[in-house]
């Protein structure tokens, strides 16, 4: 199973980089995983909200294959903690699911129809992050949950 964890706007920040670099070269000693990030359109100044969100799906959906598991990110969606994400994981690699992409949506959200595309809609926390942010945790979080899987020690529970 490869793992590809999508995130529309700019590239990492300075602050956030280094951890996420880290925390995906852990997570590809388990599973093959990388960052696409998806820019947002040239002219997004120019579009309101709605337009925006509709734009950024377009690409979303033709960036997807078939086959792929799309997780999104989104605030209402269902929450789980580490030890359910693993078992998720597990279930997704048990599958035989060749391509497990997260989403990450731009700054108005994720788009109805990438939405009803979705396998799992996921929401990491009631609280809001910002993308940057989000990104470190997530990234975080899917290494978390296969040093779980393999018992290591990374996981206090």
């Amino acid at each position: 199973m490869k793992i590809q964890i999508w995130s529309i706007g700019k590239t990492h920040e300075s602050y956030i980089r280094s951890g996420v670099e880290d925390f995906t070269t852990r997570l590809n000693r388990y599973f093959p995983a990388e960052w696409n990030i998806i820019p947002v359109p040239k002219n997004s100044g120019m579009l309101s909200a709605q337009d925006l969100r509709i734009s950024e799906g377009k690409t979303i959906m033709d960036w997807l294959q078939r086959d792929d598991f799309l997780v999104a990110l989104d605030e209402r969606g269902k929450e789980m903690d580490s030890v359910q994400l693993s078992a998720f994981l597990q279930l997704r690699a048990n599958e035989s699911t060749r391509r497990l992409v997260f989403l990450i949506g731009g700054a108005f959200g994720i788009d109805a129809p990438v939405l009803q595309r979705a396998n799992l809609i996921w929401s990491l926390s009631k609280l809001t992050f910002p993308h940057q942010l989000v990104r470190l945790i997530l990234s975080e979080q899917l290494y978390r949950a296969c040093t779980i899987l393999r018992n290591e020690k990374y996981h206090h529970a």
